[in-house]
């Protein structure tokens, strides 16, 4: 899928294996013709013919008997790769926008307020 020329993720992909919820990093499609199944890096799109595995499954996983399996450098799952950063940083986001102090910098002027929310301007573009 493309808007004006970006490619779009979808951010709700994870692992094909039953049951595991893990953050795919692998990708595996099936070659019928030659009996093979090709293991790569995570797709940028997902293909409806191809299956997303995590570290774990891609690691493990076998082919059926008289198949090939062909491993592309699947890398293993960087620090960054972790969800649980991106939720510390949402956490410290709300933390620091909950504050009922005024904004630090002087000469800002706080227009409108919704929630956590404040929408500020410069104080001579306020006048």
């Amino acid at each position: 899928m493309s808007v004006l020329g970006a490619t779009l993720l979808c951010v709700s992909r994870h692992c094909r294996h039953v049951g595991c919820q893990n953050q795919p990093t692998s990708t595996l499609v099936y070659d019928y013709a030659q009996s093979m199944v090709t293991l790569s890096p995570l797709s940028a799109v997902h293909e409806p013919s191809s299956y997303d595995l995590c570290f774990e499954h891609a690691r493990n996983l076998q082919v059926p008997t008289g198949w090939r399996l062909e491993r592309v450098d699947v890398p293993p799952p960087a620090e960054v790769a972790n969800p649980g950063w991106l939720a510390a940083l949402a956490d410290e986001v709300r933390r620091i926008g909950w504050r009922d102090e005024p904004p630090p910098e002087s000469g800002v002027v706080e227009l409108t307020r919704r929630g956590h929310l404040r929408v500020i301007t410069d104080a001579t573009d306020a006048r």
